[in-house]
Order: C-alpha cells, then structure tokens, then sequence
C-alpha cells in the first residue's frame, strides 16, 4: 500500500497525465494497457490520505557541519508489485547491485541530489534535517512513472517501448526530490500557478543537479528534462524543455508537447490539476533566460536567487507567478545590488516571457 500524509501534497509524478491520455487513445493494445494501468494506479495514490506522520529528523539530529553531510540512502525493490517500500537491496555505502542498472541509478542519483543541495546551498537532505533518501525502483508492471510521495521516491521500470526506465536520467531524480525541498520549504498548492510553479521549481532544481554533477555551464546545458526517458520508438528528446518549451515531444502516439513559453499562451484548463505540467514551461523559460544571461554556472547565482526566493516567507502555499517573479526581483536587488546586472537579468528574464515587473512591485 503506497503511505501518504495528508498534511502534504498528493503524490507528485514526473510523466504528465496528457502524456498517458495520449498513449491511452493512440497506442497499442499492449501500450494503452500499460498507460491505463499506470493512469490507475496515480489516481488511486492521488486519493489516499492515510493519517501517517512523515519520520522527521528535526529532533533527532543535531547540527551537521558542511564538510560533514552526507547522506544515508536506502534502494528497495518491489518486484514489480505495487507495495512499497520492497526488499532492501542497497544501503548506504554498500556495493553496486549486480545486473540491475536502476538500483545502481536510483542510489547515484540520490547520491548527486543530496550533494548538490548541500554543496551549493548547505541544506542537509530533503527537510534540512538529515532525513534519510529511501527509493523503489522495479515498481509495478511496466509502470509508466516516478514519483515522490512525501516520504520516498518510487521508479517504474517503463514499458520498453515506449519509455526507458524512470531512473535513466538524473534530472528526473533531481525533480521529484526536489518536490520534497519544495513541500518543506514553500509548500505550493498542487493546482493552478502555484502548482505550475511547484512543477518549474521542480524542473529548475532537477536540471540544476544534473549539470552540476556534469559541472555544465548554463549556456552548454540541455535543459531538457527527461532526457533519455524515450525510446527509440518516440519522436521526441524529453519530456520538457526548459530552452524551448513546447519543443520536446510530437509524436502520433503521445502527442505534441503543449507547455507554453510565454503568458500570452497560458493554457486555462481544468484537467492536469490546472495545467500545472503544462504552464509551467512559462517560469522555466525565464529560469533559462536568466541563468544564461548571468552565464557560469546556473547554480551560482541564478539559482541561488532561485533558491533564497522558494525559502523566503513572502511565498506562500497560493503563490503564483507574479508574487514569486517580484520575490526573485527582489532578493536579487538585495544580494547583489539595486539595478545590478543579476537584478537586470532577472527582470529581463521574466520579462521575456510575459511577466514585466515594476520597481513599485518590490
């Protein structure tokens, strides 16, 4: 039985629902089974609440000094069944796992996320105390999806013609941890702008921990989320691209990539819990403008003001993309200066894609 918290968010699945409503119409038999099934199994997760505490290590560990973080990682395998968490088949600091490149990819790529947040911004794992990374892989059959459920990752093994195995590529570890950062820090609502922002925070950060395990520069990044997740049999690169959204994926099967890039084109929708995969190509873009105009490493300064801005009070759980463009705006001014080139690049950035910002806003 999949555990859920009903203080948090529902569970957070990287593939977007329009991705497997595709599927479900234009597929296979044995394609339009596996997506029906996959759709199943996330709607049932989405409806549980079970009165279950998340284990917090707020009161069960004491300050950690930088050089000293590290993280205890636990991979599990379900065996293809959908209970979770499995059999434990690595724990922290024990040898690879003979034949099965997703236990080995799930543990490396906890590994990378936990370093990348405590390297570049001191955080010490998920809920800056400690907490433990468990993940699943091997989930269910032929399972379609990865998630983060509040309390650890799961990873289904794809159909193998349509998808790879979800743990295939970094940045799709790196966005469902980052969900997690996200739930403990600003807590958006999954619905709407908030969720549309939830879901860029999300891409922002998991594209970042790739390219700062590549030590990529902004202006040499992909910024394609998913990359790898298609087989051959797709017309598409990824799931989204933060470059160029709405250029990722069009295909007979799954469809035409539809996030938009600017809000000229915000898709006002009822399905995708508000379009929240769909609109957040908008604050993605403007990530990506802003990240490649300050030039370096993203992680140094467009995302630390990315950072700072998740972190700071003023965005709260109904956030939208104003409120969180003029927090960005601002810790900008603030950390480098009134009307510096970061400031400058910020509001050119959200400019770009149709969010103008005002001094009078700050």
């Amino acid at each position: 039985m999949c555990r859920h918290n009903p203080a948090h968010n529902p569970i957070l699945c990287i593939l977007p629902p329009y991705v497997l409503d595709g599927i479900a119409n234009n597929g296979t038999q044995k394609q339009r089974a596996a997506a029906l099934r996959t759709k199943s199994a996330d709607n049932t997760f989405r409806a549980m609440r079970i009165a279950q505490q998340v284990p917090s290590s707020a009161t069960q560990h004491a300050p950690v000094p930088l050089a000293e973080l590290k993280p205890v990682r636990t991979i599990y395998h379900a065996r293809n069944q959908q209970n979770l968490p499995g059999d434990v088949v690595r724990a922290e600091g024990g040898p690879e796992v003979a034949g099965d490149d997703a236990a080995n990819e799930a543990y490396d790529g906890l590994g990378a996320t936990f370093n990348f947040f405590a390297d570049v911004f001191g955080r010490n794992s998920i809920d800056d105390a400690g907490m433990r990374l468990d993940a699943t892989v091997h989930f269910g059959d032929d399972y379609n999806n990865a998630f983060w459920n509040s309390m650890q990752m799961v990873f289904g093994d794809g159909d193998g013609e349509l998808f790879n195995r979800f743990t295939i590529s970094l940045d799709i570890i790196g966005h469902e941890l980052a969900h997690g950062v996200i739930e403990d820090e600003a807590g958006l609502q999954y619905l709407n702008q908030p969720g549309a922002l939830n879901e860029s925070l999300a891409d922002v950060f998991g594209s970042m921990v790739r390219q700062y395990a590549g030590r990529e520069s902004a202006r040499d990044a992909s910024w394609l989320i998913g990359d790898g997740l298609f087989t051959g049999n797709v017309n598409g690169v990824a799931l989204r691209s933060m470059k160029d959204p709405g250029s990722a994926f069009d295909d007979p099967v799954i469809g035409k990539d539809p996030q938009p890039k600017h809000m000229d084109d915000y898709v006002n929708t009822f399905s995708d819990n508000g379009g929240v995969h769909i609109n957040s190509g908008i604050p993605n873009h403007a990530f990506y403008r802003v990240a490649t105009a300050l030039g370096g490493h993203a992680w140094e300064k467009a995302g630390r003001i990315w950072y700072d801005a998740m972190c700071d009070p003023r965005v709260r759980p109904n956030t939208g993309f104003v409120r969180f463009a003029r927090v960005t705006a601002d810790i900008a001014g603030r950390r480098y200066g009134a009307g510096s080139t970061e400031q400058r690049a910020v509001y050119a950035g959200w400019d770009a894609v149709g969010i103008g910002l005002l001094a009078s806003d700050l």
